[in-house]
């Protein structure tokens, strides 16, 4: 039977306690799964209406425990929320809970994309809640709240979300879930104080898979291949870099992990999987050698596939980074970490304990191990030492003679010491992190009923020690001046019909502070753009990708590659290397359009004072690939982003979203609406998952472009199939030869394979004109024909000549099928023609 079926769809407000256990126990074991008995204990006090503190280990079952949470607030009629620190966790329990309670009960919330919001069961992130929580207070309609990974209540940044729905909603029932959270009982006290619900602790029981410890002095091969041959894989190899991952696993190609047989059933897993960038050709050399990389940088489909081999036990190595403690779906016996040091954008440290017991705790599957193993390996300087010591063996002379090697200057070094000491140690105990913003007084202020003792009791009464709170007080005071002074805060003389002693002037929309902040800015500026200016589009552009996060990794190796070229030009001009290097911190990555968006949002920002917790960041990413016709291929090379082409390929898709959804109708253009068909055909036939996960949430009814028909093979939706964004695409492989042509970099124009001496044939173009334009007006659709017939496409693209003659072009002949069988525009005839 499914769970859904057992709840009745009359609420029954006074529901039997035992009947909830009795009947979730029973629905379990039809499942096939017995609850452990921190399980029932949770579920009991759970059923009965207390709160429930689950300070478990991994793989203990909390996500079940949830489960039963959402059934008995269901057959309660109480609208229950699940919150997550990450998105890709908010959606993964989506679709998980759609399955068991059904679509019409469930809803998500993430900024991104509201899908059912009216429903009973919501999965959000935490900041959706807090947020709900500030505007609506005790009044807000949440009767429960399950929080996912509770130790982000210490996070810097955001561990104010965490917080805020313990103070503001005391009429909730809460499930606070996580493996490290420490030392609970202050927790425990302030939740009982506040709800008026016994909380109980249910922590400290054994892992259903135990754990053995070991530190290793071999040299990381060794110690990975005994893992190996001692039935101990798969080994997940923890780095602290995406490189140093990537490096690891090509540096373990040489060892032979895996049997001619287990090759052979990668390759037939793999079947005809599409890897399609640069990093696809290296991953999947490593994957046929039976090793695995998995990091956030990688394409979602790439990472998905090395979860998939994973689960079917056909890889015996992951080299990854420390993000495994949060969503990642591999099956894990022995987690080796490579070090116990990280360095956290600050400093290089030490890993604190909650750090090592949230990735040691990945090891081992329940239903699968009897026991999960953890290795540390020793640091090099002493994994050499321990070789040397072997070698002179028991002779007393020999030892006197070992030379011991150091440790590298400035290495934070460990040691068996620094593990023991991690091992045992439980979690610190999680400090405050509130903090009081703009946004956070606005949802106050919007609030009915007095905001002033809303924001007192949650100025006073929040988890700050006294100290902190008089700062944040008086932080509170100078925000709220200055909201009133710029008149977008209104105090009243008299309370007004919902009894609020101060108003906003202006309406905000929905999480405001979540879903591209900025968007309102972007779209106030949208006037002061030049509608005739020939750049108008692209500057739209530019001025949305303004408004989104930057993809850190492309900015820097931009900024690296207009350094580089302008110490050549410095150096061709003579200038002394001390003012070469004072002139080189003044060039950063492109920035089109900051000298009016930078002035814009200061006056902008006077009037809507909560946006100054952001800035808008110029950039030049779709800019820069529309102007110089880059496929996602060409721009990942162009900067050496192959490790962190997920980076770019996240920034491209949310650009897309920016665009469809913010750029309104007055103000598009058809080259910006063909420029976006562009983008999503482009994002979709680099990992569609991206965009289909975003239309299936958005629209629950619409199929997906890709189908995973089976594991290893997949049909993708021709690249001909959107007429319009195949255009663009035809219109940038031509226009990439004419600005190779401008610039005259042959070599690379004999690598397109296009059989064609571009040289010799533009010779006299170059004799008479000297220059190509490649300017706005040279992209111009004036400038490109197309002539169809079946099967195939005439193509034209005009060459700009500075006289104006337009009596040269490039001439092609697009082959549609083999286009559709590339993934990429393929010409069968391409030539110069002279007018």
């Amino acid at each position: 039977m499914q769970l859904s079926e057992l709840v009745p769809d009359q609420v029954v407000h006074d529901v039997d306690a035992d009947w909830l256990f009795e009947t979730f126990a029973e629905w379990a074991g039809e499942q096939g799964l017995t609850l452990y008995p921190a399980q029932e204990e949770a579920l009991l006090e759970l059923m009965t209406g207390g709160n429930v503190i689950l300070a478990t280990p991994t793989g203990s079952g909390k996500s079940m425990v949830a489960l039963g949470a959402h059934f008995a607030a269901l057959n309660r009629g109480q609208r229950s929320y699940y919150t997550a620190p990450i998105k890709a966790l908010v959606s993964e329990k989506f679709f998980a809970l759609c399955e068991i309670f059904g679509a019409d009960r469930v809803g998500m919330v993430t900024g991104d994309a509201a899908v059912n919001p009216n429903a009973p069961i919501i999965c959000a992130t935490a900041e959706i809640l807090a947020n709900l929580a500030l505007r609506e207070g005790a009044a807000a309609n949440v009767g429960q709240v399950v929080m996912d990974e509770f130790h982000y209540y210490a996070d810097p940044d955001r561990g104010w979300a965490w917080q805020v729905p313990l103070i503001e909603l005391p009429n909730a029932q809460f499930l606070l879930m996580s493996a490290t959270l420490g030392e609970v009982d202050f927790f425990a006290r302030d939740l009982e104080r506040r709800t008026g619900r016994g909380t109980a602790v249910v922590a400290g029981t054994e892992r259903p898979v135990p754990l053995m410890f070991s530190y290793a002095r071999t040299p990381i091969t060794e110690t990975l291949e005994d893992l190996v041959t001692t039935s101990q894989a798969p080994v997940y190899v923890v780095h602290f870099t995406q490189a140093a991952a990537l490096e690891r696993a090509q540096a373990l190609t040489s060892v032979n992990f895996a049997s001619k047989a287990e090759k052979d059933a990668i390759a037939e897993a793999l079947g005809g999987f599409r890897f399609t960038t640069g990093f696809g050709k290296t991953l999947s050399r490593l994957l046929r050698h039976g090793i695995g990389v998995h990091h956030a940088g990688m394409l979602p489909k790439y990472r998905r596939l090395v979860e998939k081999l994973a689960q079917d036990g056909l890889l015996k190595v992951v080299c990854g980074t420390d993000t495994l403690g949060v969503g990642i779906n591999v099956p894990i016996r022995t987690v080796l970490l490579t070090g116990l040091t990280k360095f956290d954008g600050v400093r290089t440290r030490r890993l604190k304990a909650r750090e090592f017991h949230q990735i040691a705790g990945r090891a081992g599957r329940a239903g699968y191990d009897t026991m999960g193993t953890v290795v540390v390996q020793a640091p090099e300087h002493e994994v050499e030492n321990a070789r040397l010591l072997a070698k002179a063996g028991d002779d007393p002379k020999k030892l006197r003679k070992v030379v011991k090697r150091k440790p590298p200057e400035g290495f934070v070094s460990w040691s068996e010491e620094t593990f023991d000491r991690l091992v045992a140690a439980p979690p610190e105990p999680m400090v405050s992190r509130f903090r009081v913003t703009n946004s956070m007084l606005l949802n106050v202020i919007s609030r009915k009923g007095n905001c002033f003792t809303a924001m007192r009791h949650l100025l006073e009464d929040n988890h700050e020690p006294r100290p902190a709170q008089r700062r944040h007080i008086l932080a509170a005071i100078r925000l709220y001046r200055a909201l009133r002074e710029s008149g977008v805060v209104q105090q009243l003389d008299t309370p007004d019909e919902f009894g609020r002693h101060a108003r906003l002037t202006v309406d905000l929309q929905r999480d405001f502070a979540l879903d591209q902040p900025l968007s309102p800015f972007a779209l106030a500026a949208l006037e002061l753009l030049d509608t005739s200016a020939p750049t108008y589009t692209l500057d739209i552009v530019s001025l949305i990708e303004s408004t989104l996060e930057d993809p850190r990794q492309l900015l820097l190796a931009q900024q690296h590659r207009a350094r580089g070229a302008a110490v050549a030009e410095m150096k061709a001009d003579g200038i002394e290397y001390d003012e070469r290097m004072e002139l080189l911190e003044e060039i950063t990555w492109p920035k089109p359009l900051a000298e009016l968006i930078e002035p814009a949002f200061e006056t902008y920002r006077a009037g809507h004072p909560w946006v100054s917790e952001f800035a808008p960041a110029p950039k030049s990413v779709v800019r820069e690939m529309v102007e110089r016709a880059l496929t996602f291929a060409e721009l990942v090379s162009l900067y050496d982003l192959a490790r962190s082409e997920g980076v770019v390929l996240r920034y491209l898709a949310d650009a897309y979203r920016a665009l469809r959804r913010t750029v309104p109708e007055a103000a598009r253009t058809e080259e910006l609406d063909d420029l976006t068909e562009w983008l999503g055909e482009l994002v979709r036939q680099v990992d569609s998952s991206l965009l289909d996960e975003w239309e299936q949430l958005t629209n629950p009814g619409a199929e997906s472009d890709t189908e995973q028909v089976a594991f290893g093979a997949e049909t993708i939706r021709p690249i001909t199939a959107n007429e319009r964004s195949f255009r663009v695409l035809v219109r940038n492989a031509m226009f990439r030869r004419v600005e190779l042509a401008a610039t005259r970099r042959w070599a690379a124009l004999d690598e397109l394979g296009d059989e064609l001496d571009w040289e010799a044939e533009l010779a006299a173009y170059f004799a008479e004109y000297g220059t190509i334009g490649t300017g706005p007006d040279a992209r111009g659709p004036q400038l490109f024909q197309v002539t169809t017939r079946p099967g195939f496409w005439q193509v034209r693209q005009v060459l700009a000549d500075p006289a104006g003659d337009h009596g040269w072009s490039v001439d092609a002949v697009v082959d549609l099928s083999e286009s559709d069988a590339a993934g990429e525009v393929v010409f069968d005839d391409i030539a110069v023609t002279a007018g």
